[in-house]
């Protein structure tokens, strides 16, 4: 996360969007420095069925994509506000002197795009097994592993299931299949519809 002062003393502004409204679409040239300063954005894209894959859920202080600033390429997925956001943006050349001015922020953002490749690196893998229970698990270990608390069922698990299915390539139906049969054998625990692991 770069400190906001400073994003705004670089020509960054506010920018607002409600709930589901795209941020970025597929196929658009990369020409901001996104971040979050309220609410959670999805990264998606869809396979030919039209079925939605989630490639991750940002939330506050997290940015957008911000490898597609370094590349003439166009955006390979889409960004969708998940709930009413606010969001820091800041131009692509601007950002880019931003770097050139603060070496040290290229080890934030180093940081920041190594997290997010190992999780693409854990997911990849994940997609290879067989077992949806696997999948699940796979995803909710990388989740838990970010907090410092590590007893059984300590972790709630942020998302819905509709997300879950979506973060693993599952049907809706299939996580909640696995879900309960990982109650029942003692993985996870769930309470008022909320998953803990």
């Amino acid at each position: 996360m770069i400190n906001e002062d400073l994003l705004f003393s670089n020509g960054a502004e506010y920018k607002n969007f409600k709930a589901n409204e795209i941020i970025f679409a597929e196929d658009d040239t990369p020409s901001y420095y996104f971040q979050i300063t309220k609410g959670k954005v999805k990264i998606n894209n869809f396979n030919d069925q039209g079925k939605e894959f989630i490639q991750s859920i940002i939330s506050k202080g997290g940015s957008l994509v911000p490898t597609a600033l370094f590349s003439t390429k166009s955006y390979p997925l889409n960004a969708i506000a998940i709930e009413d956001c606010t969001l820091i943006r800041l131009s692509k050349h601007n950002y880019l002197q931003l770097l050139k001015q603060n070496p040290d922020l290229y080890e934030t953002t180093l940081n920041f795009i190594s997290e997010n490749m190992y999780y693409k690196y854990i997911m990849m893998q994940s997609m290879s097994f067989q077992s949806p229970e696997n999948k699940l698990k796979t995803l909710m270990n990388y989740l838990k592993n970010q907090h410092q608390d590590q007893s059984q069922y300590s972790f709630q698990i942020p998302y819905t299931r509709q997300q879950l299915a979506s973060l693993t390539g599952l049907s809706v139906e299939t996580v909640i299949r696995v879900t309960k049969n990982m109650e029942k054998n003692a993985i996870l625990k769930i309470q008022n519809r909320k998953i803990f692991f």
